[in-house]
């Protein structure tokens, strides 16, 4: 909508921003630090968008955390190992400014909100890379008292199923691992945390939700707690209608607000991040893979790309729009999401195959590797199988490990695709899988089991693999026989936890557009613009990394304040002649 004269303002603040996950409650507690008027508009019921359901990681290299654990990191390195990794697919002074301004966010958030993190020794995806590090740059949330956010804990978003225990224990990443690979001490771990669920007697009195907040529910609750704390306010159910201009500046945007249409105007500027379009079925033929569909995505579903619609008349530049962040995930019927295999496929004693039964990929490549692996591959489904041993031990997607949960007592639409055979033939046979082309894939694997050497994809062989492995097992981690019965499988499909294409941004989170020029009056951030990790994923928390730190700079952009890195004669941001290594 573009007006010589603005319409009448129903509603005037300082900065304006469209969505309500990671990224947006970023931007939102800079600018209400920094003494300005904050609405936050979400187009859904539920605040926190996907930034909720996820493990609420961020990777931040040359963090001030690591640090403090004696862990050695520079922002030379984090660049290397970005450029080695993304090539020339992102502007170089995108990469910089993350590089500089990602551990400048961090500390200003556990200074100035609720915000509070721990180094983790998470490695980085592709461990083998220059200026790769084995640990320490993913942030893993600490525990936060869901009792601070009152009545407003029941209007989060829910953590996805996979990331609870029984579908009501929360676990941090350090907790999750344990209980994943088992390590020493696991069961009396989890004790603890079912114990200290049941005994917050007030909180079971009101809901099944726990009111420990972990992971994402962690991140989101203590943004939005500083929010609103400090005066910020948030409109749920208002979606944006479209943007409201002055000549080519942007200065605010129409906005569906209790059945009304309020016109908002935002001095300062409109902060876009509703995230991506991985919901929206036309976006996706248009431009992801094929086969493509939005019950594959594990995100949430108010994720449709409405940004894309909304700005058409700007010309905006989009970019990376054939790319989303990959997950091969398992679709259970009836199920309103899918559950990603984020980790589990490290573990010792599965093998994924295709149609004729033969391996393609590494099965412990990071999870985005591994969906896209499905498309490069053109295998759609693939299929997993493993043994009753693997059962018995290990969780994996909707099975938790066959001591606490027998198939017995698996849900009836688990079981509709669980197949469950006394032999591999016959596995073979029930999947539609070429059944002499298993039987060597089976072979082999049993016989890289005994060697530890992965002879046709090195699996096990990187760090990152190992890490997710089973630590007990020799002599490769995440290398087992498969020779018990009987036999399981289940079919994959390559999903998403959002799309990562959008609009294309510069170094302070401005929109740009298709002649390279900024839009004033208009920042994006987050998966409705395009990612400064390009088309790939450095480690643990890439999505909202980023998300957070754009978030960070669009505000003080917005606000005419800078970056401290900017007065940094050291940071590497400043550094533009400099030759890369």
């Amino acid at each position: 909508m573009t007006e010589k004269n603005l319409p009448s303002a129903d509603r005037e603040v300082d900065l304006l921003i469209v969505g309500s996950g990671a990224g947006a409650l970023t931007a939102a507690v800079t600018a209400v630090n920094a003494g300005a008027s904050v609405l936050v508009v979400e187009k859904s019921e539920l605040f926190g968008g996907t930034s909720a359901m996820s493990g609420g990681g961020i990777w931040i290299p040359n963090n001030s955390n690591a640090r403090a654990l004696g862990e050695h990191d520079s922002a030379q390195e984090a660049h290397a190992y970005m450029r080695a990794a993304i090539g020339d697919q992102v502007d170089d002074l995108r990469l910089r400014a993350y590089v500089d301004a990602a551990p400048e966010m961090l500390d200003y958030l556990q200074a100035n909100s609720a915000v509070r993190y721990e180094a983790f020794p998470y490695p980085d995806y592709y461990s083998d890379l220059k200026g790769a590090k084995k640990g320490y740059r993913t942030q893993a949330p600490k525990v936060f008292k869901g009792k601070k956010l009152g009545a407003d804990l029941y209007k989060m978003r829910p953590q996805q199923p996979g990331a609870l225990v029984q579908g009501r224990f929360t676990l941090t990443f350090k907790e999750a691992r344990k209980f994943l690979t088992q390590q020493r001490g696991w069961r009396l771990e989890l004790f603890k945390i079912i114990l200290l669920y049941y005994l917050d007697i007030p909180g079971r009195l009101k809901h099944k939700l726990s009111r420990r907040l972990t992971q994402g529910h962690s991140l989101v609750g203590s943004l939005y707690h500083t929010f609103k704390q400090r005066g910020g306010e948030l409109w749920l159910e208002s979606p944006m209608q479209h943007l409201i201009l002055e000549g080519a500046r942007v200065r605010g945007a129409q906005v569906t607000h209790q059945g009304k249409a309020i016109n908002i105007i935002a001095r300062h500027g409109v902060v876009l991040a509703a995230g991506g379009f991985e919901h929206n079925q036309t976006l996706r033929d248009q431009y992801l893979p094929k086969p493509s569909n939005p019950d594959w995505s594990v995100s949430q579903t108010s994720n449709e790309g409405d940004v894309i619609a909304a700005t058409q008349t700007l010309s905006l530049k989009l970019d990376l729009m054939q790319h989303a962040w990959w997950i091969p995930v398992v679709k259970i019927p009836g199920w309103p999401r899918p559950m990603g295999l984020f980790a589990e496929r490290s573990l010792p004693g599965l093998v994924i195959v295709n149609k004729q039964g033969q391996r393609f990929a590494n099965e412990a490549l990071p999870y985005l590797e591994a969906g896209k692996a499905m498309y490069d591959a053109d295998v759609v489904p693939s299929w997993v199988v493993f043994d009753a041993n693997f059962r018995y031990k290990y969780p994996f997607g909707p099975l938790g490990p066959g001591w606490g949960t027998p198939d017995k007592i698996l849900p009836k639409r688990v079981k509709k695709i669980l197949i469950k055979k006394n032999s591999i033939s016959e596995i073979a046979e029930s999947a539609g899988i070429d059944p002499q082309g298993l039987a060597r894939t089976i072979a082999l694997n049993n016989e890289y089991a005994k060697t530890g050497k992965d002879l046709d994809f090195q699996r096990g062989d990187q760090y990152y693999e190992r890490y997710y492995g089973d630590e007990r097992h020799s002599p490769n981690p995440c290398i087992a026989e498969i020779i018990k019965p009987p036999f399981y499988a289940l079919p994959l499909y390559p999903g998403d936890i959002g799309t990562k294409g959008g609009i294309l941004t510069n170094r302070h989170g401005q929109a740009l557009n298709e002649t390279g020029e900024t839009v004033a009056g208009l920042y994006a951030i987050g998966n409705c613009s395009a990612s400064v990790m390009g088309e790939r994923y450095m480690g643990a928390g890439a999505t909202l990394g980023p998300a957070m730190t754009f978030g960070y700079l669009s505000a003080l952009h917005a606000l005419d304040n800078k970056p401290q890195y900017l007065g940094n004669p050291d940071a590497i941001s400043n550094q533009r002649d400099e030759v890369d290594a």
